[in-house]
């Protein structure tokens, strides 16, 4: 009854290591982040592609109200896996602390900083007693003085920089088509193709272009820019071409 009560006290305290360092709360989180659908950064060196999977739940629920990706900043734009509730909280965050820079210093913020004043929050919540860790993780695309830059968020306050990167749920098989694929000077275009492929490549069959959220950032004019739904529908049937001519 002892050891089980002891592995209860590691299961429920945020602030309590078990005797083999491990944080049960944030592997939780983490677990939360593989069941949130997919999101997908691809670094080209025109710029940054976001794209992410927004399964819709029902027919008669509005698409556009799922949210996957949002602007951070002129330069910045971030996608999310996980609980979406806790993404909206660090969207927000960080679009408070863009606009703090601009008006302290009357610049915008770097991409790296950006990030690792939202990954310095999430770590507070790993160490705090009455509360739990963000069950979410995060890709931060942008530019830097011309300069593509992309940052992973992960639950225990850690970031990474990428040249491709997925999160959530299929990450390890998207990850791996990633590795497979990318290529570090493809364009801009190419890069929203390969996000597009990579998001279908778990379930080996074509992306649904109502189905994605994708944004680019490139390093022409530094601003973020949301895809219309017509051109992904333009894209999507580019892709799905050559697989049809085969048969």
């Amino acid at each position: 009854m002892q050891g089980q009560s002891q592995q209860q006290a590691y299961d429920r305290g945020i602030t309590i290591f078990s005797p083999d360092g491990r944080l049960y709360q944030v592997e939780y989180a983490r677990e939360a982040v593989k069941r949130g659908t997919a999101s997908v950064g691809i670094r080209t060196p025109d710029g940054v592609v976001l794209a992410a999977d927004r399964q819709v739940s029902s027919s008669l629920m509005e698409p556009s109200s799922v949210e996957k990706i949002h602007k951070a900043d002129d330069h910045v734009g971030i996608a999310s896996a996980g609980h979406v509730a806790d993404a909206r909280q660090l969207v927000d965050l960080a679009r408070r602390r863009a606009q703090g820079e601009q008006l302290r210093y009357g610049q915008t913020i770097g991409v790296e900083t950006l990030t690792r004043a939202v990954t310095d929050h999430i770590q507070e919540y790993t160490q705090t007693g009455g509360a739990r860790p963000f069950g979410v993780a995060l890709l931060v695309g942008g530019i830097d003085d011309g300069e593509p830059r992309l940052f992973e968020t992960d639950p225990s306050g850690t970031d990474y920089e990428w040249q491709a990167a997925a999160i959530g749920s299929n990450r390890n098989e998207i990850q791996e088509f990633l590795e497979e694929q990318y290529q570090p000077d493809a364009d801009l275009e190419a890069g929203i193709e390969l996000a597009l492929r990579a998001l279908g490549s778990a379930d080996d069959e074509p992306v649904s272009a109502e189905n994605v959220d994708l944004a680019t950032i490139d390093t022409e004019d530094e601003t973020f820019q949301t895809v219309s739904q017509e051109r992904l529908e333009s894209i999507v049937a580019e892709i799905d071409q050559p697989e049809e001519s085969d048969e």
